[in-house]
């Protein structure tokens, strides 16, 4: 378990302390870009699913979806979300909160290019969130896909993409002996941040 966690262990960027907690998380753990992604529609009724970041600067936190599936429907109609990152061990969470905006033209299709083509096919098939008869009916439309683009690159769909979430506020948690835990919280205070000690 670390050592306890104390304010002057923190560096006072939000987004360099969570580059190093995530590169620690790294060595431990397959997929430490998996986040739990929380959403709520215009009437405020939430959900949450796993998605993968795909990358991440001082302007925020990226992932991948379909803007017409459910989670893309519901920032469209309340364009703030929150994610979690659970790493353990070492027995640590960050939460992040803010707004979520599409990421620009030219993002977007290094984001998609990027993609295994196998993963972009599938993405393309893929009405998601909408009710599916049957695998069989997904497989046939990624079979006519893979028929239709024989050879040829792959277009950037209009309703597959990037958002990025812009946070006003993170929250660092580390895990402590009998909950005895450590919780420290960034708030936006004009051009920088302000940090917080919560209780446990």
């Amino acid at each position: 378990m670390p050592a306890p966690l104390e304010e002057q262990d923190l560096d006072g960027d939000p987004f360099a302390q969570f580059a190093l907690w995530f590169e620690q998380a790294g060595i431990d753990h397959f997929e430490p870009e998996a986040v739990a992604l929380a959403t709520a529609d215009g009437a405020g009724a939430p959900a949450v699913r796993m998605v993968l970041l795909k990358q991440f600067d001082e302007r925020g936190f990226v992932f991948l979806t379909n803007y017409d599936g459910r989670k893309g429907r519901e920032l469209a109609e309340n364009p703030r979300a929150a994610m979690l990152f659970h790493w353990d061990p070492p027995g640590r969470q960050v939460r992040i909160e803010g707004r979520v905006e599409r990421v620009s033209t030219e993002e977007n299709a290094e984001l998609v290019q990027a993609r295994a083509r196998r993963s972009r096919i599938i993405s393309m098939a893929s009405l998601q969130s909408r009710p599916l008869r049957s695998r069989a009916e997904l497989e046939e439309r990624v079979a006519e896909l893979e028929r239709r683009y024989a050879g040829r690159e792959l277009p950037v769909p209009d309703d597959w993409g990037g958002l990025r979430l812009e946070p006003d506020a993170f929250e660092f948690w580390q895990q402590g002996a009998n909950r005895f835990h450590d919780r420290f919280r960034y708030v936006r205070d004009g051009a920088g941040w302000k940090i917080e000690r919560l209780f446990p």
